[in-house]
């Protein structure tokens, strides 16, 4: 590389880094006309794009450089995070194969293929790379936080907490940072509240910061039962978030209009004969509802490992149709999945599965939102149990609306909306309970909180397993728990957050209102 193309491509990656993409683009053009075969300048390229969200310029800038040097791991890495985010399975499957095959050391590129492998529902693998990357290049926060972040999907919350920790030490404004900490570790004094009162003012500007910010304080004044001021933060909280994230509710509306007429009874009889295994037992619902309490519960028994919150079937149904919206649902993939072969998707969610499914003969499967798969499950794997949690809507709507998601669940930000949402989930569930009647256990999860035993039991015998009394003793597991509550799960069944919404009943009429308006009554 001449000395002039190093100092065009040097510019062009600081101009990247200062956020100046236009400066970092005229760079990339001056070194590929001084060498169009530059894989450095094709890579930088890409990254341009990315940034710029251009994502077909990123593909092709990205195979430009592994069609020039088939050993760069960085550009490989790039094409399997696109791929992922994108559906493209198979693409960002066969990408991560040739990392593999370079074996990197670079940690910028271990920590890539780690986020791409958390994107897979790979968590113990990514939780590897991650490690790796930690141990290459110590006290970076950016790989500390995803390396701490994925622990607390395993259940290894003093670890995180550590973790988190040491980021805030070496980055006090770490929004991210404190807002892992609040939710990793319960709240006994007003001291972090008071560290990330300075910080609204230094990121009023920067609302991903304040949504951070805001639910790490909700968070931890509901620790301490100020229930005012709990509010006043979750609500900032979510309009905060809601500026970042686009919610289309036309478009959900129309996906629950489709399943409601694509999938019935008829459809199922003529779906074809699935995969025999009886081995998944499906958890599902609306989230933070009482679905990590009932997997502990179930996971308690030896016979069953809990698998933790797998994408793998939503996966498959994309990997076999090959559906490439990036959108994770739609009205498309599901008229598209219809026509699948039942048998191959159970046997394709197996096979991707196999590696979180534990050697026990069962495992635990529990991803709120498969509720959406309800028939593909019930046809693919017509020997697999279905536990659906029930719960009372105010309580379940508030749960989400005070919860900071990643990338899903985006209606739960605004009151009126996961309202809606909620009516609608509620529609779905009835119609699949009228059209595959039986199928569908469903627990209750106040029930279940305010007597464990004689609930523990009925469940465990729905789902044909002999009654072990590990089953009452869950919260004694040394298990990972892949889920936000994480925490809460370290301790026995309590009735804490049993009509918790109560303490903000005034300050939730909007939700209530909506819940009534769509036929749905809040004391459910």
């Amino acid at each position: 590389m001449t000395t002039e193309l190093q100092s065009l491509l040097s510019k062009g990656f600081t101009a990247l880094n200062q956020g100046n993409l236009a400066a970092a683009g005229q760079a990339c053009e001056a070194a590929l006309k001084l060498d169009p075969k530059a894989a450095a300048a094709h890579f930088l390229v890409g990254l341009v794009a990315v940034e710029a969200e251009d994502r077909a310029n990123a593909h092709r800038a990205f195979r430009s450089v592994v069609a020039i040097d088939a050993n760069h791991a960085a550009a490989w890495a790039q094409l399997a995070r696109l791929n992922a985010s994108e559906g493209r399975i198979a693409a960002a499957e066969q990408a991560l194969h040739e990392t593999r095959r370079i074996k990197p050391s670079d940690p910028v590129v271990l920590d890539t293929i780690g986020a791409v492998l958390t994107q897979l529902g790979e968590y113990e693998t990514a939780k590897a790379f991650f490690a790796r990357a930690n141990v290459l290049s110590p006290n970076t926060p950016q790989f500390m936080m995803n390396l701490a972040n994925t622990l607390v999907f395993l259940g290894d919350i003093d670890t995180a907490s550590a973790i988190f920790r040491d980021v805030i030490a070496l980055q006090p404004n770490s929004p991210q940072g404190h807002w892992g900490l609040a939710n990793a570790v319960k709240a006994t004094n007003t001291d972090h509240i008071d560290a990330m009162q300075p910080l609204l003012a230094r990121n009023r500007d920067n609302p991903r910061a304040m949504g951070f910010l805001h639910y790490a304080m909700g968070k931890e004044y509901e620790d301490l039962k100020q229930w005012p001021d709990a509010f006043n933060a979750f609500s900032a909280g979510a309009a905060a978030r809601r500026q970042t994230v686009e919610f289309d509710e036309a478009a959900e509306q129309a996906m629950f209009d489709t399943l409601q007429s694509t999938y019935n009874a008829g459809w199922l009889t003529q779906a074809g004969p699935g995969h025999p295994s009886d081995a998944p037992i499906f958890v599902l619902g609306q989230p933070r509802t009482g679905t990590t309490l009932i997997e502990r519960i179930i996971t308690s028994h030896s016979q069953v490992h809990s698998a933790g919150e797998l994408q793998q079937f939503g996966l498959a149904i994309r990997r076999l149709s090959q559906h490439r919206d990036p959108k994770r649902f739609s009205a498309a993939l599901f008229t598209a999945a219809a026509q699948l072969s039942p048998a191959d998707i159970g046997k394709t969610y197996l096979q991707t599965a196999a590696r979180m499914r534990g050697k026990t003969p069962y495992f635990v499967d529990k991803l709120p939102l498969n509720y959406l798969y309800v028939p593909l499950i019930l046809a693919a794997l017509p020997n697999a149990r279905i536990v659906h949690l029930v719960r009372n809507p105010m309580d379940a709507c508030f749960a989400s609306f005070k919860q900071l998601f990643a990338d899903a669940y985006l209606h739960s930000y605004d009151q009126r909306e996961m309202a809606r949402h909620h009516a609608r989930y509620r529609k779905l569930m009835a119609h699949w309970h009228t059209e595959f009647p039986g199928r569908i256990i469903d627990v209750s999860y106040e029930d279940t909180a305010r007597d464990l035993e004689p609930n523990a039991r009925r469940l465990i015998e729905a789902l044909k397993l002999p009654w072990e009394d590990a089953c009452l003793h869950f919260h004694s597991s040394n298990k990972g728990v892949a889920t936000a509550s994480a925490v809460q799960v370290r301790e026995p069944a309590h009735t804490r957050s049993i009509g918790r919404w109560r303490q903000y009943e005034s300050q939730l009429q909007p939700m209530a209102e909506e819940l009534n308006a769509q036929g749905i009554p809040v004391e459910q």
